[in-house]
């Protein structure tokens, strides 16, 4: 009886993960994209902090700009409207995919919410690439190191 139990919520996880595989966004740097650690159909997280001189507005509300982890550059476009706090130097997150030309095509865009803060995943996976982060930039008892993350 429980071996049967143990089966039935084994099979249950599986159909779970199964059916959440599609909604599942993964963390990266921008080292772990020029390394080739991301396929182009993969949906993901790209962070890190905006390079500095790299924020060009388009027409309407296409912006294009750069994200670095201080190893290396991914370029990124986004259309639509920016956080208030967007700017350069500044942490950011970009959801979306990698183009056929290595451009990063975001659909969201998240900054940070105040002058100290840094999202927990680009705080880890910058200190773990060696930029020293500021006092507030650091989240003490997470785990920390960069890579896939959900």
């Amino acid at each position: 009886m429980i071996g049967g139990g143990v089966g039935v919520l084994c099979v249950a996880a599986i159909l779970v993960l199964f059916a959440l595989k599609d909604s599942i966004v993964f963390f990266h740097t921008p080292s772990d994209i020029v390394a080739n650690k991301v396929s182009g159909k993969q949906r993901f997280r790209l962070g890190g902090l905006v390079a500095e001189g790299t924020v060009e507005r388009g027409v309407g509300t296409k912006v294009k700009f750069s994200v670095t982890d201080t190893i290396e550059t991914v370029p990124v476009t986004f259309d639509g409207i920016l956080p208030d706090l967007f700017r350069e130097g500044q942490g950011v997150i970009a959801e979306g995919r990698l183009g056929p030309n290595g451009r990063f095509l975001a659909d969201s865009v998240l900054a940070k919410h105040d002058e100290n803060y840094m999202p927990p995943e680009v705080a880890a996976a910058l200190k773990e690439k060696g930029v020293e982060l500021g006092k507030g930039a650091e989240h003490p008892g997470e785990a920390t190191g960069g890579g896939a993350k959900p």
